[in-house]
Order: structure tokens, then sequence, then C-alpha cells
């Protein structure tokens, strides 16, 4: 498959000021200011083909953001190269904003007064779409989702997944080779999330087009992300496919229980007698991840049941959301 991005080493660092608290300290600001240097982005290579849907995961203030911006153009890196379709973004912002689509969370590029078709025949003109490259747009459109409620409501009368789905809609509008999705289904309930799922993996299949997803939602990765690329601390920790990682974490399993008493402060009980497995709980369930290499399920389950009533328990392979978190934790492959 033919490369449409490539990254090689590149940094993203910034100059931040020092802020000092109280009164005296903003005085002080004043006259004698300080700066420490962030690394936004530290030594990150990477290389995409053309149609891949790459899943770029890591937690709040990893770094994600920031490649992005560079890739969009938005941010020159501090060092390394970068190029995107076969050009440096940071220098030919017009040509690759051309071949680019682009939705930013909840950071809407329709306009909010005027009805769906509008804001499309307007980034139609913006982006010199023919009118039969247009009318071919809003075919596929019509076959993937039923748009014709939307096309003449205004947005700003649409609902958070409506929107979400329009904005999806405008970033694929001009045939771009590359789209990149920052959280497009936060806060979506379980049927929206499923309905954008579904377009995304359509017109990537449809029209090749590169998708670049960042999220949180490990069933946006499960559904859509073949290979994953996760940083943390503006590092790169993992780039390679899903199952790869789950193959690498194939020990751990997790024990869900259902006791009697309060569930978590049981969890909390559980998690002290327990340092080598982690503990959680939610409204229904106590969940212990066991490394299996370390200890068996069967002799945790055997230890537990001297102490506590246990009502009900499950055994499950380990997630794709677990997988993450014990790289987060340093669980690094």
């Amino acid at each position: 498959m033919d490369e449409i991005i490539r990254i090689n080493h590149i940094t993203k660092e910034f100059r931040v000021p020092d802020r000092h608290e109280g009164l005296r300290g903003s005085i002080r600001d004043l006259f004698s200011r300080s700066y420490h240097t962030v690394h936004a982005v530290d030594d990150i290579s990477i290389s995409i083909a053309q149609g891949e849907i790459v899943g770029y995961l890591g937690p709040n203030g990893a770094g994600k953001s920031t490649t992005i911006k560079m890739m969009a153009g938005v941010l020159e890196p501090t060092s390394g190269e970068i190029l995107v379709n076969g050009c440096v973004p940071y220098k030919n912002r017009t040509r690759n904003a051309q071949n680019i689509g682009v939705v930013f969370g909840q950071r809407s590029q329709l306009w909010w007064a005027l009805p769906l078709v509008e804001s499309f025949r307007l980034l139609k003109d913006i982006y010199q779409i023919t009118d039969a490259q247009y009318d071919e747009m809003l075919a596929l459109y019509r076959s993937l989702v039923d748009i014709e409620p939307l096309l003449h409501k205004p947005v700003r009368q649409m609902s958070l997944g409506q929107r979400t789905l329009s904005d999806i809609l405008a970033a694929f509008l001009h045939d771009p080779k590359i789209v990149f999705l920052d959280e497009p289904t936060i806060g979506l309930d379980v049927s929206m999330k499923a309905k954008i799922r579904t377009l995304i993996h359509e017109l990537n299949r449809r029209k090749n087009t590169t998708v670049i997803l960042t999220t949180h939602d490990m069933g946006d990765v499960d559904a859509l992300c073949r290979r994953i690329v996760i940083i943390d601390k503006g590092k790169m920790l993992y780039d390679n496919d899903i199952e790869h990682l789950k193959k690498f974490f194939g020990a751990y399993r997790t024990l869900k229980l259902r006791v009697k008493g309060d569930l978590s402060e049981q969890a909390k009980r559980i998690a002290a007698e327990l340092p080598e497995c982690s503990v959680s709980a939610n409204e229904n369930w106590i969940s212990v991840l066991v490394n299996e290499d370390k200890q068996k399920v069967i002799s945790v389950l055997s230890q537990l049941q001297k102490s506590y009533d246990i009502r009900d328990m499950q055994l499950e392979e380990i997630s794709s959301e677990d997988v993450i978190k014990r790289i987060y934790e340093g669980g690094v492959v």
C-alpha cells in the first residue's frame, strides 16, 4: 500500500512561563519571568498507508492533539520531518487543507444558524467541488444514512448526535485523502455511536480514505481500528495491531465477583489483600484483573472464598480497555 503519512523523529516543545502564587508572586512575574520547556511530542516516528484506519491513543495530555495539529499544518514541529500526502503541512497549509478533513471533538465546522444543506453548499464552494462530485457524495450519504430529515434542519436545532454525524459528513464531503477524527463519539448514546462507527467504516471502505482516530472509547477502537498507536508523555509506547497487543497480555484474566456488603468497601479490602492484582468496582461487580503467569485465577478465587460471601462470579478474557490501561500503568510491550 502507498504511504500517505510519514513522520520521522518529530518533536514539539513549548516554552511555558513559570507562574507564582499570590499577589506578591504576580508582581514578581511582571518584572522577572522564568520559563520551563514542555516536551509535548518527543521523538515520534510513524508511517501510515493510504486507506488505513489508525487509532491514535493515549491519556489526556499525552500529545495526541499536538501530533494531529502538526499533521494538519496548524503547528510546526520543533525538529524532525513530517510529510502528509507528499507535502510538508506547515509549509503548504492551503494545499494540505485541500487533502484533509478534520473533526475536533465538539467544535463544529458547520454554520450554526443555517440548514445543513447550506453548510454543504458553502463547503462545496470553498473546496471547489464540482457539481458531479457533490451530487455523487450526497448520493453516497443517502445510501449510508438517512440524511433527508437533517438537510433542511438548522444546525442549532440538531441533537448532539445529529450534529456529530453532520460534522463527519462535512469532513468527507470534498473527498479528502485523510480525515482526522478527534473523539467523534464522545457524549453520544449507544445507538448513535453504532451509526457513526458504521458510517466511518463504510466511507473508509468505499472511498479508501485514511482515517486517524483519537478516542478514549475502546468501542470505537474495537469497531474500526486494526492498528493502534499509543503514546504517553509525548513518547510512543506501541505501534502494531490490537490482536498482537491482546496476545501479549494473554495471561491476564478478569475475575468478576458479586459479594455480600458494600462493593466499593469490599473492593478496597480485596485490593489490600491482593497487591499484585488490579481491583475495581462498579454498581454491580468487583473486577479483579489477574496475571496468571504470577498467580492462578483458581487460587485467587479460593483465597477470596475464605473471607467473603461470594454470591456470583464470571471469568472474562482481558478487554481492549484493560490492555490499554495496563500499558498506561507501565506494562509496555
